[in-house]
């Protein structure tokens, strides 16, 4: 097995790799078939090492064919194998017949459905659909998945978790739950994408030998966010730096009732590194947040002409959190959308810019798939059914960098899109996303680069999450990734 790949791929590309591989190596596609079979039995060994029952459920097409090459690699180890076959194996075409054929001349014979076969296996290898299926799975095959699923038994799925779109990502009527995916030559995108997320499971990957000089030359759709977003970002600093060096940051926010939304910003872009961080906010909340922070420098606003000289001292504006939409927040969502400094907006400002769209480059725009419906005049539904298409309409309407929070967020601009696999199900708490804006926020202002910033700041974010969530995931806090940001923007 190898290391995931940076580069994510649609199903054509991957299948324009592996065409491009054969043609280079001057190999068959049963040859390759043999290597992916190959691949799927040694995770299946290392996943699960005292495993010697395992039930292979062989569906339709190319995917059953490395299912027939895994069953037949297990056969020669010793272990005890069963084979569902949900198609007719004769029917099978090319290598995935050449791949049942072997199977059945060395001795291997398959059966048909029968439920009795999950629970006499210790692992289930989920062989029914690849990369090509393109419509909802019928009554019967939606019943045998949900009874995979409900085996208690683990699973492993070749290639793509059977019944999710590998392109967008959507459940075809229904999908195996795999606890391990290992696929092959490339990463597809509908792992990251919709409810991908919900049932790859454990990603393995295997590159099947072929040489990266021929993966480069195929295309591909995005690129997973790494450490070096951060390392680029964030160089290492001169011995003699001071803290003027380092940006200074206006945060925009804190409405009646929610001064804690512009604190957890605050604290994030120092945690980051922002040389000086000012808070603008309503008057009520100066006393709570200079104590409870005292690095903050705090300013009262009472409508957007107060923010005039604090605009002029800033290099970067972050505006929404816990901004609110009533007429206070309305001012100082004018007198900010009038500057002409780099921005990042959250949370209500979207919001509000819902309301008034406007078009500007020199800002990043962090919606959540509600805020991002809400931009594009669509629902949440549509916005996490497309994601990608999502971003990219965000952006050609409102320009900037665009940031698509998210199990798999997106980050969008002109260059290739960004997709982060960091992160965990424990961030989905309030404040959290406050924490994200002060991140890109104080990155900004030290690099001067919104684009880097972004990613950077998308991936420091999810990786101190994970760092929070090692005793638990459930009754994690937003302030909890403090601890460990510095850590992150420090590798």
């Amino acid at each position: 097995m190898s290391a995931l790949p940076l580069n994510i791929h649609s199903v054509a590309q991957v299948r324009a790799l592996d065409a491009e591989a054969m043609k280079a190596l001057d190999i068959s596609a049963f040859a390759l078939m043999q290597r992916a079979g190959e691949a799927a039995f040694s995770a299946l060994r290392s996943s699960w090492p005292m495993a010697t029952r395992i039930a292979v459920i062989c569906g339709f097409g190319n995917n059953a064919g490395d299912g027939y090459v895994l069953a037949t690699l297990a056969r020669a180890a010793r272990m005890d194998v069963t084979v569902t076959a949900l198609g007719e194996p004769a029917e099978l075409k090319g290598a995935a017949l050449q791949a049942w054929q072997n199977f059945h001349a060395a001795g291997g014979m398959t059966r048909h459905w029968n439920i009795d076969v999950l629970q006499s296996a210790e692992v289930i290898v989920d062989a029914i659909f690849g990369t090509g299926l393109l419509r909802p799975l019928n009554a019967t095959l939606q019943a045998h998945v949900q009874e995979i699923n409900d085996s208690g038994k683990s699973i492993l799925s070749l290639d793509v978790p059977s019944g999710l779109n590998a392109d967008s990502g959507a459940v075809m009527g229904a999908a195996i739950g795999a606890h391990r995916t290992i696929t092959f030559a490339g990463l597809k995108q509908g792992f990251y994408l919709g409810e991908g997320p919900n049932y790859v499971g454990h990603l393995l990957f295997d590159d099947l030998d072929i040489p990266l000089a021929v993966s480069c030359r195929v295309e591909h759709v995005a690129r997973r966010l790494d450490s070096q977003a951060i390392s680029v970002a964030l160089p290492r600093r001169m011995r003699t730096t001071h803290k003027a060096q380092q940006g200074h940051v206006l945060i925009v926010g804190g409405g009646m009732g929610m001064p804690g939304a512009v604190r957890l910003a605050g604290e994030a872009c120092l945690r980051v590194g922002a040389g000086l961080v000012t808070v603008a906010t309503r008057i009520e909340h100066i006393n709570s947040l200079a104590s409870g922070r005292p690095e903050l420098m705090c300013s009262a606003v009472a409508n957007g002409d107060d923010l005039e000289h604090l605009i002029e001292q800033a290099d970067v504006i972050a505006i929404g959190p816990g901004l609110g939409r009533d007429e206070w927040a309305q001012s100082l969502f004018n007198a900010v959308m009038e500057s002409t400094k780099s921005l990042v907006v959250d949370a209500d400002a979207l919001n509000l810019l819902a309301q008034h769209p406007m078009k500007r480059d020199n800002w990043v725009l962090t919606p959540h798939p509600g805020e991002a419906a809400r931009l594009l005049g669509c629902s949440t539904q549509q916005v996490q059914a497309t994601r990608m298409e999502s971003v990219q309409g965000i952006n050609k309407r409102y320009g900037g960098v665009i940031v698509l929070k998210g199990a798999g967020t997106l980050i969008y601009d002109d260059a290739m899109p960004g997709i982060c696999d960091r992160g965990n199900p424990g961030m989905a708490v309030p404040g959290m996303g406050d924490v994200l804006t002060g991140i890109i926020s104080g990155i900004a202002a030290q690099c001067g680069e919104l684009s880097l910033a972004a990613r950077a700041g998308v991936y420091a974010h999810a990786v101190a999450g994970d760092m929070a969530a090692r005793h638990g995931e459930r009754g994690m806090l937003a302030s909890d990734l403090f601890a460990h940001l510095v850590s992150c923007v420090n590798p």
